[in-house]
């Protein structure tokens, strides 16, 4: 199957692109900003990607796109982008690459969007027919992307599909996880160790698998999945596992999650307390339905990856 990977040098993509160039199933081509010098792989250099960005001959005789660039969340200590900075990327970008591959014959697209679609803490896991409730720009961007490839597969018949994962962790994640894993390797005592949340995860492993089930697979066509490993974990657990897979104790003070989430209001840091403390499960059972699909790749499984 000819396919192309856009977002082939990103935490995600670039494990995407060493599964599909092991795998004689697939003949990719890599999307990149930057050169790729992977054996064996047909690349594309591309720059900035927005509304304006020319695809044509990087489409030509694809039979999908998987569409793994964008705009993520800004990292620790640098400067929040605008929602008009996110929508260039993730909006305006997503739906000029989506009407160039229609015009170029392509079969389906498949767009990995975000969790946070559907909102950011629940007290019941989050299922596909769910009313999205974005918060943030990041989701946001993510949604409008979402509706416009719904127009855009209603209009041209290109098959659409959809993933929404979770937080993604595997070795040298980015963001938050990256950061507790510093944070345990280093030794520092966490004041973490009585927070009895539940949040779903998904192993790199395992949305990389989902995401190459959806291009392939009959039934994904114009659907949207939700993505997620077979465990929830709370944050102390989770905690726990990854000192135990880096082979450290795990230094965590058992303060009670309401004094954490009092304390980070007066500091004015009740977001990222909530994503530490508060509850977010995902429903993955759709894709076992209609795919047939589980992740292959266990939990610990998954935290042992992060050290090998």
């Amino acid at each position: 199957m000819n396919i192309l990977l856009t977002g082939a040098t990103g935490f995600v993509g670039h494990r995407m692109l060493q599964v599909m160039k092991s795998d004689e199933y697939w003949r990719v081509t890599a999307a990149a900003r930057q050169s790729l010098s992977t054996p064996g792989v047909c690349s594309a250099l591309v720059g900035h990607i927005d509304g304006h960005t020319a695809w044509q001959d990087i489409l030509s005789g694809q039979q999908v796109v998987i569409h793994a660039a964008g705009r993520a969340h800004m990292a620790a200590g640098s400067q929040p982008a605008s929602i008009t900075e996110y929508r260039e990327v993730n909006v305006e970008g997503t739906v000029n690459l989506a009407r160039q591959a229609a015009a170029a014959g392509v079969e389906r697209f498949v767009f990995i969007s975000s969790i946070g679609v559907n909102g950011s803490h629940n007290q019941h896991p989050f299922t596909e027919t769910d009313t999205p409730s974005p918060v943030g720009p990041y989701a946001i961007s993510k949604w409008e992307a979402e509706q416009a490839l719904w127009r855009i597969q209603r209009d041209t018949g290109m098959e659409v599909v959809i993933i929404r994962p979770p937080l993604v962790y595997g070795p040298n994640a980015p963001g938050n996880f990256g950061a507790l894993v510093r944070w345990v390797e280093r030794g520092v005592p966490l004041p973490l160790g009585a927070v009895h949340n539940q949040r779903t995860l998904v192993a790199r492993d395992n949305l990389v698998d989902l995401v190459l089930t959806c291009a392939r697979h009959p039934a994904a066509a114009n659907q949207l999945f939700l993505a997620g490993d077979d465990e929830d974990l709370s944050t102390t657990d989770l905690l726990k596992g990854v000192a135990q897979a880096a082979g450290r104790p795990s230094r965590l003070v058992p303060v009670p999650a309401s004094v954490l989430m009092f304390g980070a209001s007066l500091l004015g840091r009740r977001a990222m307390a909530q994503r530490l403390l508060g509850s977010l499960q995902v429903d993955i059972q759709k894709a076992r339905h209609l795919l047939g699909w589980a992740p292959p790749v266990s939990v610990a499984q998954g935290l042992n990856a992060c050290f090998v």
